[in-house]
C-alpha cells in the first residue's frame, strides 16, 4: 500500500552527503581540528551542572545564549536581535515557516546551498532559480533584476556561497534589498573564513528590518555535532519566528555547551587561519594537475577541469579520500582540512590522475 504522501514530495530524494568510514573525510566542510581539552572540560562541567535541571524544560528564549551570541557578533547587536536554533537549517526552516509557505515564493541563485530549495519544498514554498553566469558570478544588476521579475516573499543570498566558495559584495545585498518587498536572507555560514576585504552583511542591518543574516557554529567553531545555528535581524523578525517555533526547541544541554564554546571563541577561531592556509594551498596547487579551482572565501574549494568528475570522485574514494560530488557536471568540492589531510588529498589526486583515461584531464 502506498502512503498518502504530499504530491509535491513524490519523487524527491532526501538531502545528505555520504557518511563513509574512510581515512580522509573532506566532503562535508567540517573543521577537522580537534576541540581543545579545556573546552571539553568546560562542556563536561556545564553539562553536569545542567543535568540536575533536566526534569524541567529549558529556557524557552535561550536568553543567556543569545546574549553571548550578540556579544560575539558585535556590530552593536542586542540579544533581542539574535535568535538560536538547532543548526542554521532549523533557523532557515523557521524563517520559511514565518515568511514563506503555500502560495508564497522564494528566490535563490543556483548553484548555491541546496538546502534552501529543500526547505522551501518542506514548507510548501515555491522556489525559483535566479541562476548565475557561467563563471558562477552573481552581480548586483542581475540579482536585482531577478527580484523585480519574480517579486519573491523570501530572497536567499549566500556569502560565501556554497558550493563555489565565492563571497558577495555588499552592493549585491543592498541592490537585492532595495528591489525586494519581502525578506532577504544572507546565509553567512562560512563568514569567518572570508579573505580580508570581504565585508559581512551584519553591517547592513541597521535601518533594514527585512534583512536577516544567518550563521552557524558548525564550521569555524568546529562544533558540527552540537547543531547550533543563529541569526541576526530586527527584533520584529524574532517575534514572527516565535509564532512558528516549536516549544522549548533548544535543549538545556545544547544551550550550555554552546555558551561554553563561545567562551573559548578565540582559541577555537585560531584554527580558522590554519584552515584558510590549507584552502589557499589547494587553490594554489590544483592548477599543476590541470585542474581549475575557484578562489574561495570558505573552508572548501570547488574545482573542475576533469571530463568525468564521477570517475575521479570514485578513484579518490578508492584511495581513502572522500570529497563531494555537488551535482555540477565536471566539478567536485573538497574541504580544506588539516595539513596532513590536504597532503593526503593531493597525493591521492596525483596517483589517480595517472590511472584515469586521459589522465583524468581534458584532451
Amino acid at each position: 500500500m502506498s502512503l498518502p504522501i504530499r504530491p509535491d514530495l513524490v519523487g524527491r530524494t532526501p538531502y545528505g552527503a555520504p557518511q563513509l568510514d574512510v581515512a580522509v573525510r573532506l566532503n562535508t566542510n567540517e573543521n577537522s581540528h580537534p576541540l581543545p581539552e579545556a573546552l571539553l572540560d568546560d562542556i563536561t562541567s556545564a553539562a553536569r551542572s545542567a543535568a540536575g535541571t533536566l526534569n524541567r524544560y529549558p529556557d524557552r528564549e535561550a536568553n543567556a545564549l543569545r546574549a553571548d551570541l550578540a556579544a560575539y557578533l558585535g556590530h552593536g547587536l542586542r540579544p533581542d536581535q539574535v535568535w538560536a536554533a538547532n543548526g542554521s537549517n532549523e533557523v532557515l526552516q523557521q524563517l520559511l515557516q514565518a515568511f514563506g509557505g503555500p502560495d508564497r515564493t522564494a528566490l535563490g541563485f543556483v548553484p548555491s546551498y541546496s538546502m534552501h530549495a529543500n526547505i522551501c519544498a518542506a514548507t510548501g514554498t515555491r522556489f525559483v532559480d535566479g541562476a548565475r553566469t557561467g563563471d558562477f558570478v552573481l552581480t548586483a544588476e542581475h540579482a536585482a533584476a531577478q527580484v523585480v521579475s519574480v517579486q519573491p516573499d523570501v530572497a536567499f543570498l549566500c556569502s560565501p556561497n556554497n558550493p563555489t566558495g565565492t563571497a558577495l559584495g555588499l552592493d549585491v545585498v543592498t541592490a537585492v534589498y532595495a528591489a525586494a518587498t519581502g525578506v532577504v536572507i544572507v546565509d553567512e555560514a562560512y563568514a569567518e573564513f572570508a579573505r580580508p576585504g570581504s565585508a559581512s552583511a551584519l553591517t547592513l542591518l541597521p535601518g533594514r528590518p527585512r534583512l536577516v543574516v544567518t550563521r552557524t557554529m558548525s564550521k569555524a567553531f568546529g562544533m558540527a555535532g552540537l547543531r547550533l545555528g543563529y541569526l541576526a535581524a530586527d527584533a520584529a523578525v524574532l517575534d514572527a519566528i516565535r509564532l512558528v517555533r516549536l516549544p522549548y526547541h533548544l535543549s538545556t544541554l545544547t544551550q550550555v555547551a554552546a555558551r561554553a564554546a563561545l567562551a573559548h571563541a578565540p582559541r577555537l577561531l585560531a584554527t580558522v587561519a590554519e584552515v584558510m592556509g590549507q584552502r589557499d594551498r589547494i587553490v594554489r596547487e590544483l592548477p599543476a594537475y590541470g585542474l581549475r579551482p575557484i578562489p574561495s572565501d570558505a573552508n572548501f574549494v570547488l574545482f573542475g577541469g576533469m571530463p568525468d568528475a564521477g570517475a575521479l570522485w570514485q578513484a579518490l574514494l578508492d584511495r581513502g579520500v572522500l570529497v563531494r560530488d555537488v551535482g555540477l557536471p565536471g566539478w567536485l568540492r573538497v574541504t580544506a582540512g588539516t595539513e596532513a589531510e590536504t597532503s593526503a588529498f593531493l597525493a591521492a589526486l596525483d596517483h589517480v590522475l595517472t590511472l584515469l583515461p586521459g589522465g583524468g584531464l581534458p584532451s
